[in-house]
């Protein structure tokens, strides 16, 4: 099928259904990284991979001259709006222009450039808040430039929760690692090891069990899910030898989860957690910190696991690797991770769309 036949088909869908012609959107990320090369690597795979229409939140004149320096044939048009981007998809790729102060070289990051990185991801929030698209896919960012640029926040997930909060509700958004072989939540995300068990608590704990299953039925259709919990010390503390985390703070709120009609489990020795006959008794696990659930789920699915935010009031994802500096221009950087980030975006989209309870 071609690319227009897929907008085509897309189109009516969605005019069937009563829906605006809403894309996904996606953030051009760190200008001087890898997320030019791949957004432009995903829309010439558009028809190969079936890909719905998205739009991109950036320079227009940056993809452009990335997709040509890669040797790819992506004609980029400087849309309106959204639905504009949907409409042209099939025949260009329709960035919604965001001007960069400077210019920005693949592989050299310029800290001039991060007030265009963060109002490309605050654009984007506004566009699926106000209806013009229906998810969001982040590109790779590099969080220390941010951080020096003013942002107070340690990540994209914590940024998208405030950006979805200013109306005095409150959202905590978590961060779940999603792949063919497994899913995973960190109970902490962007802090120092050194500080994650003073950042644990019963209460924090429970709340992520609590989000996960909500996360699994909501996103997957699993409507009973099993969820496993890892401990956070060796062999889960081996009963308080090695250390009193287990006992005080984890399996309390496995219990008040438990309480709740969760079919939870734990907390298990996380070195055992993520063997393959381990992952077959659950439907998610909940790691205790950042490493804890990043290093099984990269092993397993280095190039096609996908970072999914839950708890928010819209849909976003992001490929799960980094900017990529060293290859940022090179065309050595694969864009699986992205195109299964969009793949996934539109799925739970389409999903909640169609049951938006």
């Amino acid at each position: 099928m071609s690319a227009p036949a897929i907008v085509e088909n897309r189109t009516a869908k969605q005019a069937a259904n009563g829906r605006s012609l809403s894309p996904l959107v996606l953030t051009m990320g760190d200008p001087a990284g890898i997320g030019p090369d791949i957004t432009a690597q995903a829309w010439a795979c558009r028809s190969e991979e079936n890909l719905p229409p998205f739009a991109v939140v950036g320079d227009a004149r940056l993809i452009a001259s990335r997709a040509k320096a890669l040797g790819l044939d992506v004609p980029t048009v400087r849309a309106k709006t959204p639905e504009e981007a949907y409409r042209v998809f099939g025949d260009a790729l329709g960035v919604l222009h965001s001007e960069l102060p400077v210019d920005v070289k693949a592989g050299q990051p310029n800290p001039s450039a991060a007030s265009a990185v963060i109002s490309a991801i605050e654009d984007a929030v506004a566009y699926v808040q106000s209806g013009k698209a229906r998810a969001i896919v982040t590109n790779p960012i590099n969080k220390k430039q941010l951080y020096d640029a003013g942002l107070p926040f340690p990540g994209h997930t914590e940024f998208l929760g405030a950006l979805a909060s200013p109306a005095g509700e409150t959202f905590a958004p978590i961060m779940m690692l999603v792949s063919a072989e497994l899913r995973v939540v960190p109970a902490t995300v962007h802090i120092p090891l050194k500080d994650v068990p003073a950042a644990l608590s019963r209460a924090s704990i429970g709340q992520i069990i609590i989000g996960t299953a909500r996360a699994l039925d909501r996103c997957f259709a699993i409507a009973e899910p099993r969820i496993a919990v890892a401990g956070l010390n060796p062999h889960a503390g081996e009963d308080g030898a090695m250390g009193s985390e287990e006992a005080e703070l984890i399996a309390p709120a496995i219990a008040d989860a438990k309480a709740s009609g969760i079919d939870v489990t734990g907390p298990h020795p996380a070195d055992t957690l993520f063997a393959a006959q381990s992952r077959k008794t659950y439907d998610a696990a909940v790691a205790m910190y950042h490493d804890q659930a990043l290093i099984p789920i990269k092993t397993l699915a280095f190039e096609r696991a996908v970072n999914l935010t839950v708890g928010l009031p819209f849909v976003r994802t992001s490929p799960d690797h980094g900017t990529a500096y060293a290859i940022a221009g090179t065309g050595q950087a694969s864009a699986v991770s992205l195109i299964e980030a969009i793949k996934l975006a539109d799925r739970i989209s389409a999903r909640q769309m169609a049951s938006p309870a």
